[in-house]
């Protein structure tokens, strides 16, 4: 069985690497160059984009090799490959934000209409004491918005090189651990392969990066992200369906969440682009792209720690680690952003 996930890993890895130079080449040879010059952009010369394509090749070549093709994983391959279009045509001549939310509402129904759907809300019983929420009616939309709100999360925080790839490896490295616990074989074999690719990946990424992921990557990552938190083991320990998604991918939603609120007060289009999320504002300070992915890093392995601590049983250590957390967020995105201003 262990053999079966440092395998699943291994070949992931492997075709993401190798593969990676040809997308770059064919990003050159279609014109998917991201190039400098608005200022919420970092990078000072012309880049290119799809590497994405190289992580999701990967992906679906460990997972065809090794995972059990079930209903929920065919959904989930269905859905992956309308992101990795959408993706595609939005890397080579951007797309209306409108067109792309299209693109990831028709992934999310794909994936519902295989049966991956959120049907309930577990939680601690010192929470509810019922130990669970049944959603009824309201399990489909909640779902399509979780899929559509995690993958928007992952590519908003694609702004750094080496973060989005960063961040997803220790989000997926997080739910592998939980699936072994679990002794969920399907979703650790998935987990190692979405890990085995991104790692792949990395070093073509890492600052000063030869290539970027590109709307592609960040939306199939958050997309195969958002896929396994509602799949089998989330299903298994009803301490943890609510919470361990939310914590697991708290960078990237928290991130994503402030900008919004701050997009809607300043009267601003909730889906446009600018340079507010928090790398900008960590990097304004007068930190390097690499103290700021490093530092982003940090706190994505501290939150998957508190994932796993949850997953102990032990509830209530793992939310006041959490709220430790967030708080320490909270307070820094608001002193660095009026230091700003």
């Amino acid at each position: 069985m262990s053999l079966g996930f440092a395998l699943s890993f291994v070949i992931s890895f492997a075709v993401a690497y190798a593969t990676t130079p040809f997308v770059k080449a064919l990003a050159f040879r279609i014109g998917a160059i991201d190039k400098p010059g608005e200022a919420r952009r970092v990078h000072k010369k012309p880049t290119p984009l799809l590497g994405g394509l190289a992580i999701f090749y990967g992906f679906v070549v460990s997972i065809l090799c090794l995972c059990r093709i079930d209903l929920g994983v065919r959904g989930m391959i269905f859905g992956a490959l309308i992101i990795i279009i959408t993706g595609i045509f939005d890397d080579i001549r951007p797309l209306h934000p409108v067109t792309k939310l299209v693109g990831q509402i028709l992934a999310a129904v794909v994936l519902v209409l295989h049966g991956v759907i959120i049907e309930r809300i577990s939680m601690p019983t010192f929470i509810m004491s019922e130990g669970s929420l049944e959603l009824g009616l309201f399990s489909i939309p909640i779902t399509i918005i979780w899929v559509v709100a995690v993958t928007n999360a992952v590519n908003l925080i694609d702004g750094l090189d080496g973060l989005a790839a960063g961040v997803s490896s220790i989000a997926s490295m997080t739910l592998l651990c939980i699936a072994l616990i679990a002794s969920e074989e399907n979703i650790a074999l998935i987990t190692a392969a979405l890990t085995g690719a991104c790692f792949g990946f990395l070093p073509y990424n890492f600052n000063p990066a030869k290539i970027f992921m590109g709307d592609t990557g960040a939306m199939f990552l958050g997309f195969i992200l958002s896929c396994v938190s509602i799949m089998g083991v989330f299903k298994a320990y009803a301490v943890i369906s609510f919470f361990v998604p939310l914590i697991v991918l708290g960078l990237p939603l928290f991130d994503t969440g402030f900008v919004m609120l701050r997009r809607m007060k300043d009267h601003k289009p909730i889906m446009g682009a600018d340079r507010g999320h928090l790398h900008h504002k960590l990097l304004d300070m007068g930190l390097t792209q690499k103290q700021t992915v490093g530092i982003l890093y940090l706190i994505s392995s501290l939150l998957g720690l508190s994932a796993i601590v949850l997953i102990g049983g032990d509830a209530l250590r793992a939310m006041v680690l959490v709220a430790f957390i967030i708080v320490c967020i909270t307070v820094t995105y608001f002193v660095i952003t009026k230091k700003k201003d």
